[in-house]
């Protein structure tokens, strides 16, 4: 990916950060656990902070290249943003790691944390980071405090590096020091013991968020497989918080794949679909799913409709067909049919199996929805009778009835009437 390619979503950020307050993440995290790129989940990174306005500013990650640069620091937004893009320029010009993030020095407060499995991480600028390393040959852990110049995790070995500062206001100012060390340890134990980047990422900013209040999203990227936790966490308004990391984010149904977001998941205690009992999936967790591929993952876009809520569920009920019927259009379309029915999806329509676009080869299907008109949430019912009749119906229905009010009404007088007959 050539720099030019970044040109349009940094001219984005020059405008959206001239719009808001100064803001960095106090969380940078970068895990490195197959530095061959083999695992699809062998690299990954996050951010988070106390702070408000974390949108995804605080990371920019390139997919062809396999590299992030997640920003913070006490500086001003624009000194951040001129920091990402000389960055972001040297590593497309294949500087090292260590030279991208030696960049932040030159701007005032800023920090940069940059890497990736081939070119490993390096944090520069404004820090107070653990550089964890984990020897191959005798699973020996290394963890070593740096507060300045440059920190690097060599190209080729296995680790990770952590930045953790408390944001002025959060109650529990003055954990970092102790969480940013305990945390680092567990970083480097999750590593020796095979777990992988994505896992250990979401389990260190759960880590994170629980012990020193720097909870708010911000979010992580898979640097080996592309992927992006996009707005997951990050706020939906200016000059407001991130989803926090360590509450409940979503409850999930293990036997039929029906899940629903927070707050309306509170309502829940059982799966409306089968009745089986449901898994709470903290932030943090769903951190994890999402960068996490698995062998029976599936790459769902929705088409047709922006309502919230309808690409979120329809992934998951893809997933749950998939994963009992394989990649078959008719039974993906049952399902997705059956959530409709059942409430779980509004303001589309029924879908029918050439309304979806399934490619068992590259684990990918596409769903086309028809939006409903107006403000209507399900579609109308399918009945095996004409509308009109049942209007004519109804109207001999209202006769009737008016017929007997009036006989109730008036039965007394007609009572006697009969019986002078």
């Amino acid at each position: 990916m050539k720099f030019k390619k970044f040109h349009a979503l940094l001219v984005f950020l020059i405008i959206f950060l001239m719009t808001m307050s100064s803001v960095a993440a106090t969380c940078n995290i970068i895990v490195i656990t197959d530095p061959s790129g083999s695992d699809p989940n062998g690299a990954a990174a996050g951010s988070m902070s106390f702070a408000e306005n974390m949108f995804q500013s605080t990371f920019l990650m390139s997919k062809n290249n396999h590299f992030a640069v997640l920003s913070g620091g006490t500086g001003s937004s624009d000194t951040r943003l001129d920091s990402i893009v000389d960055a972001v320029a040297n590593l497309e010009n294949n500087a090292s790691a260590a030279s991208a993030a030696s960049i932040a020095s030159q701007y005032k407060g800023a920090r940069l944390v940059v890497g990736g499995p081939n070119i490993g991480a390096a944090i520069g600028g404004s820090f107070n980071a653990y550089v964890i390393t984990v020897d191959d040959a005798s699973n020996q852990i290394k963890v070593t405090p740096y507060s300045s110049g440059v920190a690097t995790l060599q190209p080729g070995q296995k680790g990770a590096i952590i930045h953790l500062r408390n944001t002025a206001g959060n109650p529990l100012y003055g954990t970092a020091d102790s969480v940013r060390k305990e945390t680092a340890m567990n970083i480097g134990k999750m590593i020796r013991d095979g777990y992988s980047a994505t896992t250990i990422l979401s389990e260190a900013m759960g880590e994170v968020a629980r012990d020193s209040g720097e909870r708010y999203g911000g979010g992580g990227v898979n640097l080996i497989s592309g992927i992006s936790t996009d707005d997951m966490f990050t706020p939906t308004d200016m000059n407001q918080t991130g989803y926090p990391m360590d509450e409940e984010y979503s409850k999930v149904c293990d036997d039929c794949g029906w899940a629903m977001g927070y707050p309306a998941a509170e309502s829940y205690d059982r799966c409306p679909v089968c009745g089986s009992e449901l898994r709470v999936v903290y932030a943090y967790e769903a951190l994890g799913s999402a960068l996490t591929v698995s062998s029976n993952a599936v790459s769902v876009s929705v088409y047709g409709t922006d309502k919230p809520g309808v690409a979120s569920t329809t992934q998951e009920i893809v997933e749950a067909s998939v994963a009992k019927y394989g990649y078959d259009s008719s039974a993906i379309a049952g399902s997705i049919n059956r959530a409709i029915n059942n409430g779980l999806l509004m303001g589309v329509d029924h879908v029918e199996p050439k309304d979806l676009n399934v490619k068992q080869g590259s684990k990918a299907v596409g769903v086309y929805y028809n939006a409903l008109p107006g403000d209507r949430s399900a579609p109308a019912w399918d009945l095996p009778i004409d509308g009109n009749i049942l209007n004519i119906l109804g109207s001999i229905q209202t006769a009737v009835g008016i017929i007997l009010i009036l006989l109730v009404v008036f039965r007394s007088r007609l009572l006697k009437s009969f019986q002078n007959r």
